[in-house]
């Protein structure tokens, strides 16, 4: 009888985890119709290329994506480059943290008590705030990285071969984090959130422009009535969740100003190498 008991609990339990597992692939099936990994690579290289309007400044260096679903499930990692060791390695999982935050910060249609859309918020919205006194301060070390899911497989240390493939370690996992600074962006299609991109490997204001323009290239920035009145991050319903310098330098040697004083509240300091008027990124769709 007790053999039998086990084994019944034992039955119970695979039964449960293999369903579990099978909703966590199936949170990507949305998402991998509309991008592929191989259509988020190519578009990621000619969003890092340097030139266009607006320029992406930064150093010019190759970078890493990653994609997640409305869950939060890890669906596709790339890199620009042409190996994993072109990219800076930290940025991979850094990637996948940004676009974790932006796609767990940000709402969709119908979500609203009033009835109202949801508003977007990118991650280069949060860094304001969570400056110390600041109204968010402390997110930044919500939601920890699971360094299991974003380094082993099974237990074992993963192949690093794999990193930026669509056999990327985490993939079909929920990596996690909360990322505070440009490259985070919520994804959008017929006016509904549908997961996540984050890009990381160059300064956080680059990041924040190859984020948007991958975006746009990738056609998930329909954002329909989400952004398109009412309140927004960055005052610009045509790009509402765009990055915000609106933190005043204190004098021609600290051009990045008092890091906790932004004029609007979704403020973000500026960088090293500068990139051009984020006015003139893409408008997302209405």
């Amino acid at each position: 009888m007790k053999n039998s008991k086990l084994l019944l609990i034992c039955a119970a339990s695979l039964m449960y985890s293999s369903a579990a597992w099978a909703d966590r692939l199936h949170s990507c099936d949305a998402l991998n119709g509309l991008v592929s990994w191989s259509t988020l690579k190519t578009k990621l290289k000619t969003a890092v290329t340097p030139g266009g309007t607006p320029a992406n400044g930064g150093f010019g260096f190759n970078m890493w994506a990653t994609i997640v679903a409305n869950d939060g499930t890890v669906c596709a990692v790339a890199y620009s480059g042409n190996r994993y060791t072109d990219q800076w390695l930290e940025s991979r999982v850094i990637s996948a943290q940004k676009a974790y935050t932006a796609n767990g910060l940000s709402l969709s249609s119908n979500t609203q008590p009033s009835g109202k859309v949801g508003v977007p918020l990118s991650t280069a919205n949060l860094y304001a705030a969570v400056q110390p006194g600041g109204s968010l301060y402390g997110l930044q070390f919500a939601n920890p990285v699971d360094p299991g899911d974003a380094y082993d497989k099974g237990r074992k240390p993963a192949d690093p071969y794999t990193f930026g493939t669509p056999n990327d370690t985490m993939v079909g996992d929920v990596v996690g984090g909360t990322n505070v600074f440009g490259g985070g962006l919520a994804l959008y299609a017929a006016g509904a959130k549908v997961g996540g991109i984050g890009v990381s490997g160059d300064t956080s204001c680059t990041d924040h422009f190859v984020a948007w323009k991958l975006r746009n290239l990738l056609g998930l920035d329909k954002m329909g009535a989400i952004g398109a009145s009412g309140v927004t991050a960055s005052g610009d319903n045509a790009r509402p969740d765009n990055i915000v310098f609106d933190i005043p330098a204190t004098s021609p040697t600290n051009t990045q100003g008092n890091v906790g004083v932004s004029a609007g509240g979704f403020g973000h300091p500026s960088c090293v190498f500068q990139p051009g008027n984020p006015s003139q990124l893409p408008a997302v769709t209405h």
